[in-house]
């Protein structure tokens, strides 16, 4: 009797049991594979992460704007050539600057012009029409006031006086442009004479290292060739500027020489208007 219940007993303890153990280690189990799968998806989140920076910082690397290159090649090349260079742009731009603004000031509307001169020299002569080139801005109207204030010497010392103060007319339109043309000639050259220094260098870590290894001589190489990089650029800028503002000469000296033969024929016109 004894025997069976202790049968029966660990029959029931087997059954009541044997679940829980089998409970515990799916519960175990499915910690372990939960862990895994966290692990997992951590992992994965970590390699999505690296890749989005990496896609991030690539076209970061990329899309560098052409003013960061530039900065970036100017800084390699070294501040004891490109700082002359970049002396030359400034100076040369400020040049630049002040002749277009000069001459744009001197362009004058030379038809309005001549149409007034000559209906205040008809109503009310000379006086009248000095008042009206004295008010206008630009050098056809100085070069007519020249000649009204000589009226009264002859019509000939009218025209000696419009042309001699022509030639000093046209002196000041050309004012600084010989200084551009400098400016222009001497970046390349500064350009120029820092690649033959760089040359010169890179020749010299060559023979010193006793090796012709593209690491020895790539440095010093690059370094000589960005100053003529900087230096034809500047060039190139001022010399783009430097020929609008000799061709708005030219417009301006041609306009005062058609100017100045009209304004001579409406003094023939008018050779009796009162002073």
């Amino acid at each position: 009797m004894k025997k069976v219940i202790a049968f029966v007993s660990l029959a029931l303890l087997l059954t009541i049991g044997f679940p829980n153990f089998v409970f515990a280690q799916n519960k175990v189990a499915t910690t372990d594979s939960n862990a895994a799968a966290q692990v997992d998806t951590a992992t994965q989140l970590d390699n999505a992460d690296a890749q989005v920076s990496e896609a991030d910082e690539a076209p970061f690397e990329e899309t560098q704007s052409f003013h960061q290159v530039l900065k970036n090649k100017f800084i390699e090349g070294g501040p004891g050539w490109m700082a002359p260079i970049l002396l030359c742009l400034i100076i040369g731009l400020g040049l630049c600057i002040e002749r277009v603004i000069y001459l744009n000031l001197s362009t004058t509307n030379t038809t309005k012009l001549l149409d007034k001169v000559e209906s205040e020299l008809q109503a009310n002569g000379i006086s009248a029409a000095k008042e009206v080139c004295k008010n206008t801005r630009g050098p056809v109207a100085s070069i007519f006031f020249q000649g009204l204030d000589r009226y009264n010497e002859g019509l000939d010392i009218v025209e000696k006086s419009i042309i001699s103060y022509g030639g000093v007319m046209m002196a000041r339109l050309e004012t600084n442009l010989s200084w551009i043309t400098l400016f222009i000639a001497l970046a390349p050259m500064l350009g120029f004479l820092g690649t033959v220094v760089g040359m010169v260098q890179a020749f010299d870590a060559i023979e010193v290292a006793g090796d012709i290894s593209p690491t020895v001589v790539a440095g010093g190489m690059k370094v000589a060739l960005l100053t003529t990089v900087f230096g034809l650029i500047v060039a190139i800028i001022l010399q783009v500027i430097y020929n609008y503002l000799v061709s708005k000469v030219e417009s301006i000296v041609n306009t005062m020489e058609d100017s100045a033969i009209s304004f001579m024929d409406i003094l023939v016109k008018n050779k009796n208007a009162k002073s």
